[in-house]
């Protein structure tokens, strides 16, 4: 059996992120979506999630790229305060050195995750999974904490962001060499999948067999997701996508995603993507599906 959930990043971004993952879900294959706490569309977003009773929505957890939920002065491992405020202290490269050196508080990125969910939470939405901006919790250092947040919280499923051995063929790659890069950034990074594995069985929660898309981030076309849907591996795997529409709050947005979102949320809406999918026999879920069938008894229970 195989089974995909679609979820659509960045939720609560811009207006125009907000428009397009809505419209990925009712037109289009996203099953779910996670929900930045601290987006500056997120008052809307949450308005519109609550129209879609079927989109899942969970929190795009966020610690680099943008501004905490709690007061920075809270977060000095992670945070600063200039004279404006706070914003999170590092971008990916030295976030990453100082995740795999120790050098950050594990009690502060629990509780700004913390008060990231509750604040979803206390929109009245129900908070199915959570995940991190730009995968930070590949990292163990920042894993242990965020899966303590999720149980505080009551949050029962995690993204697991490592992906199968081969997320393309090798043609398919070799066609498209700027993906190499990226390809081998996250090749090296399966040398951490299996303490991730360990970790959310230890803390109790659910996670799907692992994420597909992060290697196309920004690249996605019609001929990259014909591509990913042939290799799907049996299991239930995670497809990982950014739509949205370049307007002008995404060109004056902190992100490299922004033609690409466009391209993406043509792919997402195109007929021939829920038909591919069917004729492969995978199957659409999302993670509130995912929990529900975890969640189930077995027949010898």
């Amino acid at each position: 059996m195989r089974r995909l959930i679609v979820n659509a990043d960045d939720f609560g971004f811009t207006a125009g992120v907000n428009r397009a993952v809505i419209e990925s879900h009712t037109r289009g294959i996203v099953t779910s979506s996670t929900l930045m706490a601290n987006g500056r569309a997120f008052d809307e977003a949450v308005i519109l999630a609550k129209t879609v009773p079927r989109l899942s929505v969970g929190c795009h957890v966020v610690l680099i790229d943008g501004e905490p939920v709690l007061d920075a002065e809270q977060l000095p491992s992670i945070a600063v305060v200039n004279s404006g405020p706070g914003r999170f202290r590092d971008g990916l490269k030295w976030f990453a050195a100082r995740a795999l050196a120790g050098s950050m508080d594990a009690d502060e990125i629990e509780q700004e995750a913390c008060a990231q969910i509750r604040k979803i939470q206390a929109a009245g939405l129900t908070v199915s999974h959570i995940d991190t901006h730009k995968h930070t919790h590949v990292f163990p250092a920042v894993l242990r904490p965020l899966l303590r947040a999720a149980r505080t919280c009551g949050v029962r499923a995690v993204r697991n962001p490592f992906g199968p051995r081969k997320p393309l063929r090798s043609s398919d790659l070799f066609r498209r060499p700027g993906l190499w890069t990226r390809y081998a950034e996250v090749k090296l990074l399966r040398a951490l999948a299996a303490k991730f594995r360990d970790a959310a069985k230890r803390a109790g929660l659910i996670t799907p067999d692992g994420t597909l898309g992060i290697v196309v981030t920004g690249s996605l076309d019609a001929q990259l997701f014909r591509a990913i849907a042939a290799v799907i591996p049996e299991g239930t795997w995670e497809f990982v996508c950014h739509p949205g529409y370049n307007d002008d709050d995404l060109k004056r947005a902190d992100t490299r995603l922004r033609e690409s979102r466009e391209t993406e949320l043509r792919v997402l809406t195109m007929p021939e993507a829920r038909e591919l999918l069917s004729s492969q026999g995978i199957a659409l879920i999302s993670y509130h599906d995912l929990g529900a069938t975890e969640s189930k008894p077995s027949p010898s229970q």
